[in-house]
C-alpha cells in the first residue's frame, strides 16, 4: 500500500514538473516577442525597442514590419516574364501553364535554413500523394536572389528530385533564377515581402522572408496559399485537384515562419520556427493534461474504494 501511494506521488510530482517545464519553454519566445534580438547579434539598426503599457520591451526587429505575405488570390501572374531555367535557357513563365496547375516557390538557393525546410516539406508531401509533376501539374521554383546562378538552380533540382525518388518525373520540376527586376515583378504580383539585408563583412546576400507555397491554375492565377515548412499531402491533392478547374481557394490563416536572422559569431542564419514551437508544446500540454486527468481520478477511485473497505462491515474473526 505504501508503495502504491509513494508511486503515484511520484507520477504527480513529475507531471507537475513537466508541465511546468513545458510552460516555460512556451512562455521564453514570447518574452523576447517572438524572434531573437537582432540587435544583440551586431545589427543594431535593425531593433525596434518600444514600450509597452505593462512596461515590457517589444524587441522585435523593424525588418520584420516589412516582411510577410499578402495573399493574392486570384491574381494573375505575369506570364511573359521570363526567367533562366535550370539548364541556362531563358523562358516565359507562360511555357508551364496552359494545360495543368502548378506550384509555385519563392526561395533563395542559398538559404541554409528555411528554404531548405520548405522544399522538404514540399517533397515529403509530394512523396504521400498520387498526382505526378510534369504529368498533373509542374513546380516553378524561382530564386529572389538576382546573384544566384544555373548551378545553383541545377544543383537543388537535382538534391529534391532525388529526395523525391521519381526521376522519371525531371520534366516537371523548374528551378530559375532571375533578373532583379522581374523577380521584384512576380513578388509583387504573390503578395511575396521580403528584404534583402546587408551583413557586415560579406559580400553574400541575406534575405529575410517568409515561408509560404502557391498554388496556381492553369491560367496562372493565384488559387491557394499554404503556409509554413510542412504541408499536409490531403490538402494539396485537393489544392492541385481543384486549381485543375481553375477553382479559387479561400485565405489561409497568415501564421507565418521567418527566415532572417543572422549570426556574426557562427556566420549562418538561425531559423525561426517559435510558432511551430509553441504549437508542439500546446499538443504535449494537452496529451499530458489528459494523462493527468485520467490518472487523478482512477487515484480517485482508488481512494473510494480503499476507504470503503476501512469502514465497512467488520470482517469474521475465527474463535
Amino acid at each position: 500500500m505504501h508503495s502504491g501511494r509513494t508511486i503515484r506521488k511520484s507520477w504527480r510530482t513529475a507531471a507537475v514538473a513537466t508541465t511546468g517545464a513545458i510552460a516555460i519553454l512556451l512562455a521564453a519566445p514570447f518574452a523576447d516577442a517572438q524572434v531573437s534580438n537582432y540587435g544583440a547579434k551586431g545589427l543594431p539598426a535593425m531593433t525596434s525597442a518600444m514600450s509597452t503599457a505593462g512596461g515590457q520591451v517589444d524587441t522585435t526587429p523593424g525588418v520584420l514590419k516589412s516582411v510577410g505575405i499578402a495573399q493574392h488570390l486570384n491574381y494573375q501572374l505575369p506570364l511573359d516574364l521570363t526567367f533562366t531555367d535550370d539548364t541556362g535557357k531563358l523562358v516565359p513563365l507562360g511555357n508551364y501553364f496552359g494545360k495543368v496547375p502548378a506550384i509555385f516557390m519563392l526561395v533563395y538557393y542559398r538559404c541554409p535554413m528555411l528554404c531548405s525546410e520548405e522544399l522538404k516539406g514540399l517533397t515529403s508531401a509530394l512523396k504521400m500523394i498520387g498526382f505526378r509533376p510534369g504529368k498533373d501539374f509542374n513546380i516553378v521554383v524561382i530564386s529572389i536572389d538576382p546573384t544566384e546562378t544555373t548551378a545553383m538552380a541545377a544543383e537543388k533540382k537535382v538534391e529534391y528530385l532525388k529526395m523525391y525518388g521519381h526521376p522519371e518525373t525531371a520534366g516537371g520540376w523548374h528551378f530559375m533564377t532571375g533578373t532583379q527586376a522581374n523577380i521584384d515583378k512576380i513578388a509583387s504580383v504573390v503578395g511575396f515581402k521580403y528584404v534583402k539585408l546587408k551583413v557586415p563583412g560579406t559580400n553574400v546576400a541575406q534575405f529575410a522572408h517568409a515561408s509560404a507555397l502557391e498554388i496556381v491554375t492553369p491560367q496562372g492565377k493565384l488559387a491557394q496559399y499554404y503556409m509554413g515548412v510542412e504541408y499536409s499531402p490531403k490538402d494539396m491533392l485537393l489544392g492541385l485537384d481543384e486549381a485543375s478547374s481553375n477553382k479559387i481557394g479561400s485565405p489561409v490563416d497568415n501564421i507565418l515562419t521567418y527566415c532572417y536572422h543572422y549570426d556574426p559569431t557562427t556566420n549562418t542564419h538561425d531559423l525561426i520556427v517559435s510558432r511551430v514551437v509553441q504549437a508542439g508544446g500546446v499538443l504535449t500540454l494537452l496529451l499530458l493534461g489528459g494523462f493527468m486527468l485520467v490518472m487523478f481520478r482512477r487515484d480517485y477511485r482508488h481512494g473510494e474504494v480503499t476507504g470503503a473497505g476501512s469502514h465497512g462491515a467488520p470482517t469474521k474473526v475465527n474463535g
